[in-house]
């Protein structure tokens, strides 16, 4: 990865493309994951264009692992180039002020995280690798420019949200199965699936408000995208807020979906009484 680097962004994504091919092709498990979850989110596909994005999602997701070399390894100039900000002033307007950015799984979440933290010190919760020297050097390598923090999600949120009151954006990332705790079965395109309701909960603690950031992967690089602030958020209710998070996702999957992160397990954590489908 350190050599790749180096390449041009053409070369590299080149490679990242046929790196994510060779997964596709011998990594099986992966493979059933990805298709069970386009199955059952995209029930009218057939099962020729289930294959078809699932091999589209498995170069993009090639092409985001190789390209993660710029971010431990390029400099700051070239990262600015090739990663685009739009809507930076939407941020820098709530200066100070407690902000939680909800970042969806797409493949170009960690290039949104650095690009941002050329800008600003931010606060993060992330899952420990099985693989210990990749674990590493993920850390490593999400903690390279400025000052922001990283905590483990068995520390739980409260660091996290401290940070949050004293001014550091919040990156975080609540769309995947991460068992019974703290989640309630709402639909993920239209099947029931165990979603934490941290959004809510946090922002009801910190009184923060909430930008939704999208990075996209482009032939050119990368862009990173802050939305507005949510209004009336949150809302009545955990169950109503967070039903209005997965909507949000769901569109906004529905605009790239080879970008969103298939390969996890999403539902993996099943209502009572329901069979496991994968």
């Amino acid at each position: 990865m350190w050599l790749l680097h180096w390449l041009p962004l053409p070369l590299l994504a080149a490679c990242g493309r046929l790196f994510g091919w060779l997964l596709y092709v011998f990594g099986h498990q992966r493979r059933q994951v990805t298709l069970t979850n386009l199955g059952l989110c995209f029930a009218q596909m057939t099962a020729a264009e289930k294959s078809a994005l699932a091999r589209r999602h498995f170069a993009a997701f090639g092409r985001s692992f190789i390209e993660r070399g710029l971010l431990w390894w390029a400099s700051p100039a070239r990262i600015r180039r090739l990663v685009k900000i739009e809507g930076l002033e939407r941020l820098a307007a709530l200066q100070d002020k407690p902000v939680i950015l909800l970042v969806p799984h797409f493949v170009g979440l960690d290039m949104g995280w650095t690009r941002l933290a050329l800008e600003r010190d931010m606060v993060s919760i992330y899952a420990n690798q099985k693989n210990l020297l990749f674990n590493a050097a993920l850390y490593r390598g999400r903690l390279r420019f400025g000052g922001s923090e990283l905590f483990s999600r068995q520390e739980g949120t409260r660091r996290a949200i401290k940070a949050m009151k004293a001014g550091r954006p919040f990156y975080y990332l609540p769309d995947m199965d991460y068992g019974e705790r703290d989640t309630i079965f709402v639909p993920f395109f239209g099947v029931p699936a165990a979603t934490i309701t941290g959004l809510s909960r946090l922002a009801r603690m910190a009184g923060a408000t909430v930008l939704p950031v999208i990075t996209r992967m482009t032939s050119t690089g990368y862009v990173v995208e802050i939305g507005a602030p949510w209004a009336d958020y949150p809302g009545a209710g955990i169950e109503g807020d967070t039903c209005r998070m997965n909507a949000f996702i769901e569109a906004e999957i529905l605009k790239m979906p080879e970008q969103y992160f298939w390969l996890h397990k999403r539902f993996k954590t099943r209502p009572p009484g329901k069979n496991k489908v994968y």
